[in-house]
């Protein structure tokens, strides 16, 4: 007999359990696959290279006496591998991914088309400066609508990732304390309990003390402790707007008037710039340095897909002391700005070796060329659109951690509503791998107990939100309803079965070694 789930499809009951193992380790057109190095064997290859013309006899010592390590695959064995691989991996081109923006968003394919154009992908950043008139252009283009849409009067565009770009931020805030005579009476920087992890950690990289401020019941800056903690002693203040709980910062004003009061600067963490870009700018706001994720907010690809971009706007006060280098544009044309001399004689420096990430800005300008101001406006609006949306279908059900008012880009919930069911937010989170979801952000932040948060982003269709928020129900009455096996079996139906992620974490396994006895060469 089959029944029918919550989402319209037949169901076998104890199907998972009368499922008969397969002779090969696949599961129907999904196939088993070994490791890379268990594939290895007999030299072969899938090109031919020719011999080397000198014996490396002029490598002295430094010649390879063993074997390199590499396996041995044709071209076809190496493509069904990666392929392979990738039917066991969840992707945005699959499903909804909850876990957040960092990639987990739509990367439309203009962006990368226009990536790949002879002139931005083929360029070298040694070429004479009269060759690359075009990427020049499109910097000082991409530099302009950064500025536009933040209401800062400078940026700097080389940080290559939001940590780097907090290091920009604080550099440049350190540099300016330093040339007004302030740097070594200003040792402290203030950060919100529920900051990123990267602020603290970049804050005492630079050298400052880390001063913690609480955070009230609404999951907001308290700006009494920020107030009381402030003092000529304090560098800046390291603030996340919308903050990691997913919400709007109300006294944003105040506090940038108690920063600035106290002879601070204002550092906001531009991560969750997605859910007000075309909306607000945090020039208004008063901030003084903001990295934007351009992998985030304008959808370039970052981790597993690319590298990152987190360029950093700065206020009037901090731009003399931006990195180089920068583009200028006059009548001959575009040039940088690279040393630190003239124009850039209060730069505190470089941030790295050229000038950032020219994929990223290219798909970033594409982004925001595509969208125009409308559309980038209604990123926000449907970004935050879609979280309240699955804050409303699912609060009957689980406990949002914050109920009172609406949330921004993400809806976050806390593990109260498990209370009693033996039922943990990772149980939980596994029994979505069953059902074709990946996880959304678990136990973060760490100020809200048993943490789940969801962060949908602005490119989902009511369709998928609604198939998300059916399967999230439908776990949500199993677990209430002391199904416990579901959960702590989970997952049933992925590639591997739930493993020992403490004993994982503790003792990595990161080099494969060949079984006794075997011949193929793994080291």
């Amino acid at each position: 007999m089959s029944t029918m789930n919550t989402v319209g499809r037949p169901t076998t009951p104890n199907a998972v359990q009368s499922k008969p193992a397969t002779l090969t380790g696949g599961r129907g057109l999904l196939q088993n696959e070994h490791l890379i190095f268990e594939s290895d064997g007999w030299g072969k290859t899938g090109v031919d290279l020719p011999e080397p013309k000198t014996d490396g006899s002029d490598l002295g010592d430094l010649v390879r006496k063993d074997p390199i390590g590499l396996p041995g695959l044709s071209e076809p064995e190496a493509m069904r591998h990666y392929v392979r691989l990738s039917q066991k991996n969840h992707a945005i081109d699959l499903a909804i991914y909850p876990l957040g923006s960092c990639t987990m968003k739509h990367n439309p394919r203009l962006n990368e088309k226009m990536a790949r154009l002879p002139g931005f992908a083929d360029i070298h950043p040694l070429q004479p400066t009269s060759t690359v008139q075009g990427a020049l252009e499109l910097m000082d283009t991409l530099a302009h609508w950064l500025k536009t849409l933040t209401g800062m009067p400078a940026v700097a565009l080389s940080p290559k990732a939001g940590a780097h770009g907090e290091l920009c931020g604080l550099m440049t805030i350190r540099a300016a304390h330093e040339a007004s005579g302030q740097h070594e009476k200003r040792r402290k920087v203030l950060v919100p309990t529920s900051a990123h992890g990267t602020n603290p950690a970049t804050a005492a990289f630079v050298g400052y003390t880390v001063v913690e401020v609480a955070q009230t019941e609404d999951g907001r800056v308290d700006v009494a402790d920020l107030a009381a903690k402030l003092g000529d002693d304090v560098a800046a203040i390291m603030v996340t707007n919308p903050n990691t709980c997913g919400l709007f910062e109300r006294d944003i004003l105040e506090i940038s008037r108690l920063t600035h009061e106290a002879g601070a600067y204002f550092y906001c963490d531009g991560a969750n710039f997605n859910a007000i870009v075309g909306r607000v700018r945090p020039g208004d706001l008063g901030v003084d340095a903001m990295h934007i994720n351009l992998h985030k907010t304008f959808s370039t690809p970052h981790g597993g897909g690319g590298p990152g971009a987190g360029p950093v706007v700065l206020s009037e006060a901090l731009a003399p002391f931006a990195p180089a280098p920068w583009v200028v544009h006059d009548a001959d044309g575009y040039r940088l700005i690279e040393r630190e001399e003239d124009e850039a004689a209060q730069a505190f420096g470089r941030l790295c070796a050229f000038q950032g990430q020219m994929g990223m800005y290219t798909r970033a300008l594409s982004y925001m060329m595509s969208h125009g101001s409308d559309g980038l406006r209604q990123v926000a609006e449907d970004a935050v659109l879609n979280a309240n949306y699955i804050k409303a279908r699912l609060s009957d059900l689980m406990s949002p951690a914050f109920p009172d008012g609406p949330c921004m880009h993400e809806a976050l919930f806390d593990d109260e509503w498990l209370k009693g069911t033996d039922v943990t937010t990772l149980d939980f989170a596994k029994a979505m791998i069953d059902e074709g979801f990946h996880p959304m952000t678990m136990y973060f932040p760490l100020v809200v107990h048993g943490a789940m948060l969801i962060e949908p982003t602005e490119t989902e269709s009511k369709q998928e939100l609604d198939r998300f928020i059916e399967a999230m129900r439908a776990l949500a009455t199993a677990a209430k309803a002391g199904d416990v096996d579901r959960f702590k079996g989970a997952p049933f139906h992925a590639p591997l079965r739930r493993l020992d992620e403490t004993r994982a974490a503790r003792s990595p396994v990161l080099r494969w070694t060949a079984p006794e006895g075997s011949n193929i060469a793994a080291e």
